[in-house]
């Protein structure tokens, strides 16, 4: 499924095409495993001569053509690990930020996936690490990822409602 462009808003309530773009194009998912306390959550470090080359990020990216973004989420959970996931599920939020050169904001669904074992890296990352929360977050370089994180955290230790569940 493609999802559309948002057109914004006016001030006068009308749409304008002289507005930001507005797209819902790539996921971020937050992987962790359940230890005996605490959640540690999975992040990736990036290889040379790729986009965000030398940085420590979440699975993450594009939906593809006739895609739910539920979908992409899955697929890039099991191309950049190596697993499926054993519990998949939507966060109530998204990753929101603007790209200056595009003139586009990004509106970015975000999941987290429970895993049952390490990472098999793939040709994109040269480096994985497990990390509680906190110290994960520190990882990232992004303040909304480094939100979703911790909410992903949060809702592990509060409890997921079963509505935002994806059954796999």
């Amino acid at each position: 499924m493609s999802l559309p462009s948002l057109a914004l808003p006016t001030r006068s309530g009308e749409s304008s095409d002289s507005m930001p773009d507005t797209r819902v194009r790539v996921v971020d998912v937050y992987p962790y495993r359940n230890e005996l306390v605490n959640p540690e959550f999975l992040l990736l470090h990036r290889a040379p001569d790729t986009a965000y080359e030398g940085q420590w990020r979440m699975v993450g990216g594009k939906i593809e053509t006739d895609e739910a973004a539920w979908e992409a989420g899955l697929r890039e959970v099991e191309e950049e690990t190596g697993h499926a996931p054993t519990h998949f599920w939507a966060l109530p939020s998204v990753n929101t930020f603007y790209e200056w050169r595009e003139d586009r904001i990004n509106l970015t669904p975000a999941f987290a996936a429970a895993l049952p074992g390490d990472p098999t890296l793939d040709d994109e990352h040269d480096a994985f690490g497990w990390w509680p929360a906190r110290e994960a977050a520190q990882r990232l370089d992004w303040p909304e990822q480094k939100r979703l994180l911790r909410l992903a955290d949060r809702m592990l230790r509060d409890g997921i409602p079963p509505s935002l569940v994806i059954a796999t």
